[in-house]
């Protein structure tokens, strides 16, 4: 979880494996979009800033966190992908709506992942106030974008090493 003492997007580049030879897809969740661009913005910066290629990285947008999982199994059914980053944005509401959107995500993320045996990361910010979904896509707390497009590099990396 991000907080005062944990920003998340900071890491150090020297740890992370070059990105240069990996194929991304980024799942984007169109609802909740002032929050999503500021995702995508940091995912796109953070696999940029580590040696991917603009060819290597495909975006799909999905209307909402929901569909999320279906748009990552789409992308590996269609593409050539090592590591999807899915980004989303639920606001805690007045209903009982956010706790079903945020564990049916959440479950089917890990499905998608566990099916084609390759790291589906999980960027859904679960947030009880606007103002904490702003925190976390590029305010005070930093960028959960650029943590999760860091989680895919390593991830990726990490099945590359064991099936050398």
């Amino acid at each position: 979880m991000a907080t005062a003492i944990k920003n998340l997007s900071h890491y150090d580049i020297n740890s992370i494996p070059n990105a240069k030879n990996m194929r991304f897809g980024i799942v984007v969740s169109e609802w909740n979009e002032s929050i999503t661009k500021g995702l995508l913005d940091g995912a796109l910066t953070a696999l940029k800033e580590n040696g991917a290629t603009e060819d290597n990285i495909i975006v799909q947008f999905v209307p909402g966190s929901f569909e999320l999982p279906l748009g990552a199994q789409h992308l590996f059914e269609a593409r050539d992908i090592d590591g999807i980053v899915c980004l989303g944005s639920v606001i805690q509401g007045e209903t009982k709506h956010f706790d079903f959107v945020c564990h049916g995500t959440t479950q089917g993320i890990m499905d998608v992942s566990l099916k084609y045996n390759r790291p589906v990361i999980f960027g859904l910010l679960t947030d009880d106030t606007m103002q904490q979904a702003i925190d976390r896509s590029g305010g005070k707390y930093g960028n959960k974008g650029v943590d999760c497009a860091i989680a895919c590099i390593k991830m990726i990396d990490a099945k590359k090493q064991l099936i050398k």
